[in-house]
């Protein structure tokens, strides 16, 4: 009688758990529903929404995921934020049953799964890039697929998943070429295990292979006949600058901060554990090494941005839940990991919330030192009634612009005609404009650390200076704006307009 009372009140302390983790969790998405409609969107936002008004099968910076994303998300809420990044928001849902599910399969704890998806989901990356319409969006999402169907191949033993592990992965290639680390990484988990190499004789993972080749081939036929340029704009960034340790310093920084700091320590803390134990915590282990090799030997020479190890964060919420619960260390990682499992989530929840405040309501006034006013859009609909001024007053009737985020932001947030000068290669389904298309004056914008002029100059005969317009958050300049009448074309080709 007295085992089965401990039983049932076990049994209610988990119901209890996971009760508390799922009301974190709607917390976090209604918070994450709530910004995405009412934040302005940040000019890559708007740059990949101008992609999705053009869909195709690739695109300059990358493959087309994203757009198809927002595409479908404009259908239904139209050409707004909220429209831009919906689908990407709820995305972030199927993410985390994905890490939910992947965690409970691996450790073998149902208790691990929902620590896991709050351990994710409280990240500063996922708070940032599941709420941003951006490529990493939808490489999130896949990679989180991708990792559960591996651990339903490891927990089942059934060849036919490898075919869903397939599916994942390519549509994770359509998302970010950096998906070829995770591939290496199930490789190096199949080689590196003893039990596992048995696959390497099987036809499922070439099936598997297989259909991620096909889903990847319309981004491939595309590439072919665009010159290859998303392949060489992404690989190019493999050539780097002399050897220095800076970057290293910057990219660990930065991971500490976007993971949190406690979480990172214990993902770390169970990444290094998961050798010496199954072949279920091996795959976690096999599928960040790799990245985190090449990021390691990246930022020995160049910077590697904050953003690009996006992709491992489902792998390493699952790592951090194991190291949370586990009560086998000694020496000084015992303390540490004590500690660890006592401040990740409450030190998280406050970055969350105090990045949160400071996006919505910008409660620390920095000026041209707040990184996320600079980022999004804030100010920008007081610059377009500025500019709809000059327009009347010069007699202007397109917007020219020589740089793409601010011909995404003008094209989104303005009811103008928008010209890019000097970008054509992002522009490839759009024709070139000639001189017919600035019969009337036109009106040159540029923030002033990318102003561009002279470039103007030579397409135009007349480039005026006419004023100068500042991006302000409550009051206090976040950018400012110069703006140039120009007139008499003088090139046969004068930009593109997309």
């Amino acid at each position: 009688m007295e085992l089965r009372h401990v039983e049932h009140v076990h049994l209610a302390h988990q119901v209890i758990r996971k009760n508390r983790f799922l009301a974190a969790l709607v917390l976090l998405g209604a918070v994450r529903l709530i910004a995405g409609a009412v934040l302005p969107l940040s000019a890559d936002e708007a740059y990949y929404w101008l992609w999705s008004r053009h869909l195709a099968a690739g695109y300059f910076d990358h493959p087309p995921a994203i757009a198809w994303l927002i595409r479908a998300g404009t259908l239904l809420f139209g050409q707004t934020a909220f429209g831009v990044r919906i689908a990407g928001i709820l995305s972030s849902l199927l993410a985390t049953w994905f890490v939910w599910q992947s965690a409970a399969l691996l450790l073998k704890d149902k208790d691990a799964g929902p620590r896991a998806a709050l351990l994710f989901n409280l990240t500063l990356m996922v708070t940032v890039e599941m709420l941003a319409a951006t490529p990493d969006t939808p490489q999130i999402l896949t990679a989180s697929a991708l990792l559960w169907t591996l651990a339903k191949v490891a927990a089942t033993g059934n060849g036919r998943w490898w075919l869903a592990v397939g599916v994942a992965a390519g549509l994770g290639l359509l998302a970010k070429y950096s998906t070829l680390f995770l591939g290496a990484g199930v490789l190096i988990w199949l080689i590196a295990l003893p039990p596992l190499r048995r696959w390497l004789v099987s036809p499922w993972p070439y099936l598997g292979g297989a259909i991620a080749l096909a889903l990847f081939a319309p981004n491939i036929a595309w590439n072919a006949d665009h010159g290859w340029v998303t392949i060489a704009f992404q690989f190019g960034r493999i050539a780097g600058n002399h050897f220095t340790f800076k970057y290293l310093g910057e990219f660990v920084g930065a991971q500490a901060l976007l993971a949190t700091p406690f979480t990172l320590v214990l993902g770390v803390m169970g990444l290094c554990a998961a050798r010496r134990r199954d072949q279920a915590r091996a795959l976690i282990a096999c599928l960040i090494w790799p990245s985190l090799a090449y990021f390691a030997v990246h930022a020995l020479h160049d910077r590697v941005q904050g953003n690009w190890p996006c992709y491992l964060y489902p792998a390493l919420a699952i790592a951090a839940a194991d190291a949370f619960t586990r009560t086998d260390w000694t020496g000084w990682r015992r303390p540490l990991a004590q500690w660890s499992a006592r401040l990740a989530i409450p030190v998280a929840a406050v970055l969350v919330v105090a990045g949160y405040a400071q996006a919505l309501f910008g409660v620390v006034p920095m000026g041209r030192k707040d990184p996320l006013a600079r980022l999004l859009a804030v100010g920008m609909p007081e610059v377009v009634e500025d500019l709809g001024a000059l327009k009347t007053a010069t007699g202007a009737e397109v917007i020219l612009t020589t740089d793409y985020a601010s011909t995404a932001w003008f094209a989104f947030y303005s009811p103008y005609p928008v010209a890019s000068l000097g970008e054509d290669e992002r522009w490839p389904n759009s024709p070139p404009l000639t001189a017919a298309a600035f019969a009337e004056p036109a009106l040159y914008i540029a923030e002033e650390r990318r102003d561009l002029h002279a470039l103007v100059a030579q397409s135009f005969a007349e480039v005026t200076p006419v004023a100068r317009i500042d991006r302000q958050r409550h009051g206090i300049a976040i950018a400012h704006y110069v703006v140039y009448r120009v007139s008499s074309p003088k090139g046969a080709s004068l930009g593109r307009m997309p």
